[in-house]
């Protein structure tokens, strides 16, 4: 029995060490499977709804007398009619595209009737919702781990069901859903921005993991939206299509306004900078407390990670990381990013919360980060 017993563990650690050295090997086509890190809860009732009804299949139908011919017409007709509610179809929509920036464009749909759609779509896809703002558009899910990264199958032997609670890919992402009204007003823009983070060692002994920012994977951007047209019934080779048609990059530069103030020029029409600065603002990772697009401003807070002098600087990725400081007394901010329309161009700058224009070190920061996401 010892005999046996060591060899089984010896098969098991074999097992693992191999799972390591071929994962890049086992991970090629696999799907997309993201797990969060909480979990569900469960289905409660609220007070002033009634619960859901029993399940009527066998349900014998009023009337008295029937036939078994009139009672199968009755049941097809009621699954014809379950089925048309399962997942909606919405034909007239397209991918849109500026450089590497997509959106969803669902012409007849307005973001209220979208808005518990996209709810369904992100939980049906494995993440929790942690942001849930419809009176400003925006839904933004928890972090989670892509689970299709896991070591598969080798020999047969599902690795996953044995080592996958304990072995973690390092990696997490979560994205955020900004809903914006076409200019009719009679359609929906939906976009997706994706967050990463990656786990590294903080010491040259590799003993200590934190978690930085990474940057944003337009890939995985492109892909939920392709999963999402899939969701609202567009055909799969349709979404594939949409997705991949390719357009030129617009071009974006650091000058000087009117009055001295330093600014971001757009070479964009005011609706596409509006856009592309929303998205650039998801993605960076800015607090958006609140938007008025006809005066073209977004209301945001930002914390300076800039330590003061005599500290140490710390890395670009850690000063992505603004809502992790480790000085107490830096405080988040409000300022205002007005986009503002200059005939064939857009002009963007920084005000402070007064809507006074500001040319100081953090107005100049928080242009260079919307610089590198609009480049």
């Amino acid at each position: 029995m010892r005999s046996r017993f060591c060899a089984a563990a010896a098969l098991a650690a074999a097992a693992l060490l191999a799972a390591c050295s071929t994962a890049n090997t086992l991970l090629e086509g696999k799907p997309i499977d993201y797990k969060s890190a909480g979990t569900l809860r469960s289905l409660e009732i609220p007070p002033d709804l009634t619960a859901p009804t029993n399940d009527n299949r066998y349900a014998v139908p009023a009337g008295g007398e029937t036939t078994l011919s009139r009672y199968e017409s009755t049941r097809a007709q009621q699954g014809r009619a379950d089925s048309g509610t399962v997942l909606p179809r919405i034909p007239d929509m397209h991918i849109a595209r500026d450089g590497s920036e997509r959106w969803l464009v669902v012409s007849n749909e307005t973001p209220e009737q979208l808005w518990p759609l996209l709810k369904d779509f992100w939980q049906a896809n494995g993440f929790l919702i942690n942001v849930d703002q419809p009176q400003l558009g925006i839904m933004q899910t928890g972090w989670a781990e892509d689970r299709a990264k896991l070591p598969g199958e080798m020999g047969g032997f599902s690795l996953q069901r044995v080592i996958g609670p304990l072995y973690s890919t390092g990696l997490r992402d979560r994205f955020r859903t900004r809903l914006e009204r076409t200019p009719d007003g009679k359609g929906t823009e939906v976009y997706i921005s994706h967050q990463g983070l990656e786990e590294v060692y903080k010491d040259q002994e590799r003993v200590t993991l934190a978690w930085q920012p990474r940057p944003p994977d337009p890939g995985l951007e492109a892909e939920f939206l392709r999963r999402l047209m899939v969701r609202l019934g567009a055909k799969e080779e349709v979404a594939k299509q949409q997705v991949a048609t390719a357009q030129g990059k617009p071009l974006a530069e650091i000058g000087q306004a009117p009055g001295g103030v330093q600014a971001l020029t757009v070479h964009e029409p005011f609706d596409r900078a509006w856009r592309r600065v929303g998205l650039a603002l998801d993605r960076v990772g800015f607090t958006v407390e609140d938007r008025n697009r006809d005066q073209g401003v977004y209301y945001v807070r930002y914390a300076d990670p800039e330590v003061p002098e005599g500290k140490e600087k710390k890395g670009f990725f850690a000063s992505l990381a603004f809502w992790r400081s480790n000085d107490k007394k830096v405080v988040a901010e409000q300022y205002r990013v007005t986009v503002k329309d200059a005939k064939d161009d857009s002009v963007v700058e920084v005000q402070d919360k007064t809507g006074a224009n500001v040319n100081t070190e953090t107005s100049r920061r928080i242009l260079s980060l919307l610089l590198q996401q609009l480049k």
